[in-house]
């Protein structure tokens, strides 16, 4: 009878500690999931052009993401940016394939540099009416679509859209706020 009760003791006894262990396990999974940062949807962050300054007929500013209150996602190192009018104006994206991503949350920002000129004659310019960045995720984890666009209107003025020197030059994410002049 002895070794009847320590055989039942000893299987309750292993029964709740795989029981807590599975608990464990399970509870670590979902953490470590909740922990991964998802691709940051168009709702998730605001955007900003950012003055960075001027000289010698170069232009510098940048488009800033700043996450809302409670978010947490990623940006890829490379952003989709393009403009709206200044149809002779091309976008050169220069940042490298494989830039980092960057994690903006609750508050934080990242910035997109941007650089052009405004040296030529007024006919050989042209002023965009706002510049776009599509964000990396189109639905939310539930499956829900949102709309990836983003516009913001554009307000420095004249591009170069001439021959020579027609380009809005796009740099890679970097962390933090954007610098100003």
């Amino acid at each position: 009878m002895k070794n009847i009760r320590r055989i039942a003791i000893a299987t309750a006894v292993a029964g709740g500690a795989a029981a807590i262990f599975a608990g464990t396990a399970s509870a670590a999974t979902a953490d470590s999931s909740a922990s991964s940062p998802l691709q940051c949807t168009a709702n998730q962050f605001s955007t900003k052009l950012v003055y960075g300054g001027a000289g010698a007929g170069q232009r510098q500013a940048a488009l800033q993401f700043t996450a809302n209150p409670g978010e947490r996602c990623v940006l890829p190192g490379q952003a989709d940016v393009g403009l709206v009018g200044a149809h002779n104006v091309l976008v050169n994206n220069e940042a490298p394939a494989d830039a980092p991503p960057v994690l903006i949350a609750n508050g934080s920002s990242a910035y997109v540099p941007l650089h052009w000129t405004a040296i030529g004659a007024d006919d050989e310019q042209q002023t965009p009416n706002a510049v776009t960045v599509t964000a990396p995720a189109a639905s939310n984890p539930h499956g829900d679509p949102i709309d990836p666009n983003v516009t913001v209107d554009w307000t420095f003025g004249a591009v170069d859209a001439n021959a020579d020197s027609h380009t809005l030059d796009v740099g890679a994410l970097t962390g933090g706020v954007a610098p100003t002049a």
